[in-house]
């Protein structure tokens, strides 16, 4: 898809379809409406009242040299955020291409208070968001309308913002693919396969270790997880040196379950198809590493996925188990459904071992998670208060959105074992997202870590006008903000 800048003004710009985005109780353009013989002017206030996501078609006879004009609602001024413009962009995007447009332009909202770069990159981060199609293995597959080209109207002041907005774009739906990828299409092997050649693509150094390289590492964790499988894992390490390899090193560390069971704790037959999205920390790291490298972010970034699925087998590790990690720490295994933190924490303990000084982490870790948040924010564990405040505004700016969970020093207490340093769940389900993020704190030591519980909101049950069903590559955004500011001074 061809995505670019123009300067033509609003009735110059030739596409099948010109998206205007309006805030309530704000006209059309005034030279469009001129243009259309007061048309615009007619239609709002009246058919289209400029609501959050509304949309309505106009076609323009001639008129312009646009085929089409669509008017796109943003809502009340005052409640527009970069969240809500890359929303309304997508939907935006979708309605013109089911008219069937090859070819679409955006205006810039007037009436918002955002700077053109800014609100330019989220029209473009939003754009591409919508008009991306999951993939398929039908057999036969049937022709769909696709947008070719996407133009957004401004001057070289948006480029920047235009660039950022398709870089980080193509990483989330990177992610956004391979957490849909179904896990015999996707194991740990073919994971670290996809990682590698993204890897190759975009300049990054790129170290995959294989079964004996994990268990010559020491990575006793991820090695109990992997026993109940016929495939074998994979450790991923990428390492980005965009201030050449001299650090400080930040650290990305993603949950690369490619398929999850629940192991010998099997999990209810209900919902466990979609179990191949637990690697969506995973798929969420290597499309901020594709992003960060394309948008030449200027730090030294490492990221480390631990990678396997969880499958029930005679030689599966079990419940009573005690394991040792990486870390040297000890872990009594109460739920082998609890696996995902187990494999995070020999990922982290390497990320620590090759000195990074600040991590960011993500997993769909709790289902818990979605009992506290709902599916419309991320749970955010750290160990540092700091570096935690970073990571939540990185969010925020990213137009993702994260909550601070409590790290109090009591809630240890629920990982308390009698015969090793920690068991890997609690006795009765007690702050279950807490719980799960403290047990990784205990594998870094003092490296200042956050860790984002993305399990509710990297999967969404249906479509909608936004976005197609399926996964949603939520924490991409994040870490790549969180790459931005590690960059700019946030060390």
């Amino acid at each position: 898809m061809m995505v670019e800048v123009t300067n033509q003004a609003p009735t110059q710009v030739a596409v099948d379809v010109l998206i205007l985005p309006l805030t309530e109780g704000t006209p059309a353009p005034a030279d469009v409406n001129e243009a259309l013989g007061g048309l615009c002017a007619q239609v709002v206030g009246a058919d289209f009242k400029g609501e959050a996501g509304e949309t309505t078609l106009l076609y323009t006879a001639g008129r312009l040299p646009a085929r089409k004009v669509l008017l796109l609602g943003l809502g009340k001024a005052a409640k527009v955020s970069n969240r809500s413009l890359r929303r309304a962009a997508g939907i935006g995007a979708r309605a013109a291409r089911s008219s069937g447009a090859r070819s679409i332009a955006f205006a810039l909202p007037s009436a918002v208070e955002m700077n053109p770069a800014e609100a330019a990159r989220f029209v473009t981060e939003g754009a591409l968001h919508g008009l991306f199609r999951l993939p398929d293995w039908k057999s036969e597959k049937k022709p769909q309308p696709e947008v070719e080209v996407v133009q957004i109207l401004g001057g070289d002041e948006i480029a920047p913002g235009v660039e950022h907005g398709r870089a980080v774009a193509e990483g989330v739906n990177l992610a956004r693919s391979l957490a849909w990828t179904p896990g015999n299409h996707l194991t740990a092997a073919k994971l670290a396969e996809r990682a590698a050649e993204m890897c190759r693509a975009n300049g990054i150094d790129v170290e995959i270790f294989d079964k004996a390289g994990c268990e010559k590492l020491g990575l006793g964790l991820l090695l109990a997880v992997n026993q109940g499988s016929k495939e074998e894992p994979r450790l991923i390490v990428m390492r980005y040196r965009g201030n050449g390899g001299q650090g400080p090193w930040l650290g990305l560390v993603g949950k690369g379950l490619t398929f999850d069971s629940g192991g010998i704790s099997i999990k209810p037959t209900e919902g466990m198809w979609n179990m191949k999205m637990d690697m969506g920390g995973a798929a969420a790291v290597i499309g901020a590493m594709q992003a960060v490298a394309r948008l030449k972010v200027k730090a030294d970034v490492i990221a480390v996925i631990p990678s396997t699925d969880n499958m029930p087998d005679g030689g599966s590790y079990k419940p009573g188990d005690v394991i040792a990690g990486l870390s040297g720490k000890t872990v009594e295994i109460h739920s082998t459904d609890a696996e995902g933190r187990l494999i995070l924490a020999d990922g982290l303990a390497y990320a620590v071992s090759q000195g990074c000084q600040k991590i960011v982490t993500a997993s769909t870790l709790t289902g818990a998670a979605n009992i506290a948040l709902g599916p419309y924010r991320f749970g955010l564990v750290a160990n540092d208060d700091a570096w935690e405040e970073e990571v939540y505004q990185a969010a925020e700016a990213a137009g993702e959105r994260g909550w601070k969970l409590p790290h109090d020093e009591e809630y240890y207490e629920l990982l308390k074992s009698p015969v090793a340093d920690m068991t890997n769940s609690t006795r009765n389900r007690a702050a279950g997202t807490v719980a799960g993020g403290l047990f990784l704190m205990r594998h870094v030591g003092g490296t200042p870590c956050v860790h984002m519980d993305i399990a509710a909101v990297a999967w969404k049950n249906s479509g909608d006008k936004y976005e197609d069903e399926g996964a949603t590559g939520a924490g991409t955004r994040t870490f790549v903000e969180a790459a931005r500011r590690f960059a700019e001074g946030g060390r």
